[in-house]
């Protein structure tokens, strides 16, 4: 199989740099400087990466459906196509279209920086960034909320098995598929609850992370929208989400991998549009996503034999 990008597979690290980046279509010979770039980010990452070896540091460059066809000439991964936005109520998921996403991640957010500097510089004039946000470990993989985030994720080579693209599609085949939106949450309403009542709308007990028994885990329970069973088997997706922020804004930016965008849809739904029962994610109640989009990240040897 092709080589995946450094930044897929490896488990989680402290420190992490996303970046949402918009084309300047007016530049000239914008797509061949942009290809070119893409091309040399993995040895990039390399040779900062020579800085620190115990750092681990790794990297993805991923793009959205809209500067696809304008950079590349070969026909677009089956599944690439724009984050849908859903609203019902009060919850709302928008679509917030970008084109290229660099996702950055170390234990050091030094070496991240340095990084994004030397790639934004390669990059030039052809690029504007959207935003940029700084991730960071919080206590022992917690989101802000105060619950361990990313319980569920695959290990060892199920890993690979689930975030990356197979041999039916093999121009794509090492790519991965990536759903990324930032959360800003609502802690001031969140912490009046009790702890119980915390642990209902998670579905996990909080000190110690285990999934709370059948009769006391709602049907609401973050993981029970988001925890999806087809033919005895769970849907799986690879997150990479951290939290970030400050004293005033909090959040978490969640990121997730994946040989298909179909699961992120199925998801998605379950979390915001109520079922015939009139049930939803009552997570989404306490936090609100201001971002949304689906990118695609091909594998190292695509990258390089489009130079």
């Amino acid at each position: 199989m092709n080589q995946p990008q450094s930044g897929i597979l490896p488990e989680a690290n402290s420190n992490a740099l996303f970046l949402r980046l918009a084309l300047d279509y007016a530049v000239g010979d914008m797509a061949n400087r942009v290809r070119r770039a893409c091309a040399t980010f993995a040895e990039m990452t390399r040779q900062v990466g020579e800085l620190d070896a115990d750092a681990g540091l790794s990297s993805v460059v991923a793009f959205g459906p809209g500067a696809w066809s304008c950079l590349y000439p070969v026909e677009a991964p089956s599944g690439l196509r724009l984050f849908r936005a859903r609203e019902e109520g009060a919850r709302q998921a928008p679509s917030t279209p970008a084109d290229l996403l660099l996702h950055i991640r170390s234990e050091r957010a030094d070496l991240n920086y340095e990084l994004a500097k030397r790639m934004r510089g390669e990059l030039g004039d052809c690029v504007r960034v959207l935003d940029e946000v700084a991730g960071f470990r919080y206590l022992d993989a917690r989101d802000l909320t105060g619950f361990v985030d990313g319980t569920e994720n695959p290990e060892g080579d199920e890993r690979a098995e689930v975030a990356l693209v197979g041999p039916a599609e093999p121009v794509h085949a090492g790519g991965s598929y990536i759903m990324m939106q930032r959360y800003e949450h609502d802690l001031a309403r969140w912490e009046t609850l009790k702890v119980d009542e915390q642990e209902a709308v998670i579905g996990r007990s909080k000190p110690d992370d285990v999934e709370l028994p059948e009769e006391r885990k709602p049907a609401s329970a973050h993981i029970s929208r988001v925890v999806i069973e087809e033919d005895g088997e769970e849907l799986e997706i690879l997150r990479h989400s951290m939290p970030f922020g400050g004293a005033d804004l909090a959040g978490l930016v969640f990121i997730a991998y994946c040989h298909t965008p179909d699961i992120f849809d199925r998801m998605l739904d379950r979390m915001y549009q109520s079922d015939e029962q009139g049930v939803y994610d009552h997570l989404m109640d306490y936090t609100r996503a201001v971002t949304g989009n689906f990118f695609f990240a091909p594998s190292t040897d695509f990258l390089l034999a489009q130079a």
